[in-house]
């Protein structure tokens, strides 16, 4: 007798490139309650008192950076940035645990999703996802973009994750640090992922695979999120951890594109993802209500946070991680666009949380400026509980995604600056962090006086306003910005001690020039002139 999961649409090509000699069952392209009821089954997860979907992912609650490798070849050798980031293996590496992989999962049932990266479809690459384990092929089917019936029974892979959570490697055999291995080969347009469940190795496999192949083809591929009003005028937000993206980016004026990865081509922006991956460590309703509202839909991925003994989820609980997150599709949230698709972006917006106080809250990029500091990647975390830590810690993210990006970062920030240059695109520094003094001292940018910049730049309201050089990073900062006191403009008229500031502001320039200088090889002259002056 035929079962719902045998009419599920399946490829015409199928897991034979693999290496798989198959005595399993292969599940095609469930649905998410196919897959609800695989996961429960298989004691994957467990639901919660909505019915959202709770998984612990074990040992490895984040990506393990430093078991990411790449395999060096003839087609990659001279264009990946080798190093600490992209670290290289030999084929050989990699065709042996291929075979292992193969070997350990040929008597396993699988789950084999088929999807689109890129909301683009002159650029959009077909993605398929084979695990051992429901849970990935649920956030597949959350993550990525989802083709008919009709497209997926011809459905050519043109990037497969072949996931074996629950194999090992062997370090001193195969080649690993660890147990765990996350390895991509691009000529063979395969990613493995062993010994680690983390799903977020699945997704920022595929945006790496992306951010490779897309500058190729003239394309920008960003770590960024993006909205656009109501009459198209678009805007990209970028921004590591805790500068505010997600939060600046969603605003219930603007329609979302997207919250984390798009491509900038000759037709615009576009989303690579279908979906939305957010933290939820401290959620609440009253804060953000649109991502509050997810977890408590049906369909939605909660990862390693903790349920009370009536399955209610506790935001609040960081015992098992401070990463935890939450997956769910993007039309979840009322105003996301149906296509992924906007405008070549009006405003490019760099964000970052300056726990030092030293940058300005809001100041137009030059050009070159806008290259310095896209590759720069920089914000500053707040001082952490360890004894001797007493003042915040500065951090660059080379393209505010370094993790992420096989070519060198110059690669990107060149992309960048032809494209804003093309379409005029203003390019702003917007700094969330400390006013008044360091972390300690001072304190936060007020999120109204933020939202409020943000809004008047975006509206084009700045542009014909009077600005003032800042004198250390040579940032051109706005003499008056509407609903903003005009001292809190320009950062050393906030700080009571200004020989504190000069001092302060000195030690910052200077991070920001040994910094660069490990890219100083590949860029420009304008790029480096672009930087602070000590």
């Amino acid at each position: 007798m035929q079962n719902d999961y045998d009419k599920r649409p399946k490829s015409s090509f199928g897991l034979d490139y693999l290496g798989l000699q198959k005595t399993g069952t292969v599940y095609w392209n469930l649905n998410p309650p196919q897959l609800y009821e695989h996961a429960i089954k298989n004691g994957e997860a467990v639901l919660t008192d909505k019915m959202a979907f709770r998984i612990l992912t074990g040992k490895y609650t984040g990506r393990s950076p430093k078991d990411k490798f790449t395999v060096e070849e003839e087609t990659t050798k001279d264009q990946i940035d080798w190093g600490s980031i992209n670290q290289p293996i030999s084929e050989e590496v990699f065709d042996n645990l291929h075979k292992k992989v193969a070997g350990y999962l040929s008597d396993k049932d699988l789950y084999v999703k088929d999807l689109y990266a890129g909301a683009d479809p002159e650029y959009r690459l077909n993605v398929r996802v084979v695990s051992e384990v429901a849970y990935h092929a649920l956030f597949a089917h959350n993550m990525f973009i989802h083709p008919d019936d009709d497209a997926l029974k011809n459905h050519e892979p043109g990037f497969t994750v072949l996931a074996a959570p629950n194999f090992q490697a062997n370090p001193e055999v195969d080649g690993t640090r660890t147990g765990t291995f996350i390895l991509c080969n691009f000529k063979k347009k395969l990613i493995l992922i062993g010994g680690t469940l983390y799903s977020g190795e699945v997704k920022k496999g595929i945006f790496a695979v992306l951010n490779y192949l897309l500058p190729q083809q003239n394309v920008m591929a960003m770590h960024c999120s993006a909205n656009m009003d109501h009459d198209g005028k678009t805007a990209v937000f970028f921004g590591l951890s805790g500068t505010g993206k997600t939060t600046l980016s969603a605003d219930a004026d603007k329609i979302l594109i997207g919250d984390d990865e798009h491509g900038w081509s000759d037709n615009g922006i576009f989303n690579f993802e279908g979906g939305c991956y957010a933290k939820t460590i401290n959620l609440s309703e009253e804060q953000e209500p649109e991502i509050y509202a997810t977890t408590q839909m049906p369909g939605t991925i909660l990862e390693n946070v903790i349920l009370d003994e009536n399955r209610v989820p506790d935001f609040d609980d960081d015992s098992l991680t401070q990463n935890t997150r939450c997956s769910y599709p993007i039309h979840f949230i009322p105003n996301a666009s149906d296509t992924g698709l906007g405008n070549h972006p009006e405003n490019i917006i760099f964000l970052t949380a300056d726990a030092f106080g030293i940058l300005p809250p809001i100041s137009k990029l030059t050009p070159g400026q806008a290259m310095y500091h896209f590759i720069s990647g920089y914000t500053a975390k707040v001082a952490g509980t360890e004894r001797g830590v007493t003042e915040p810690q500065a951090t660059f993210s080379a393209c505010f995604g370094a993790p992420f990006m096989p070519l060198h970062p110059t690669v990107y920030a060149e992309l960048l600056a032809e494209k804003v240059k093309e379409h005029n695109s203003d390019v702003w520094l917007i700094n969330t962090g400390w006013t008044g003094g360091p972390h300690g001292v001072g304190s936060r940018m007020k999120l109204s006086f933020t939202r409020k910049m943000l809004t008047e730049a975006i509206a084009g309201n700045l542009n014909d306003g009077e600005f003032i050089k800042e004198p250390v990073f040579g940032l051109m900062v706005p003499k008056k910005v509407n609903g903003v006191p005009d001292e809190v403009l320009m950062p050393r008229n906030t700080w009571k001690d200004k020989t504190a500031y000069d001092e302060r502001a000195a030690k910052l320039a200077k991070m920001f020039v040994d910094n660069f200088k490990k890219f100083e090889v590949k860029a420009s002259k304008e790029i480096i002139e672009s930087g602070p002056k000590l």
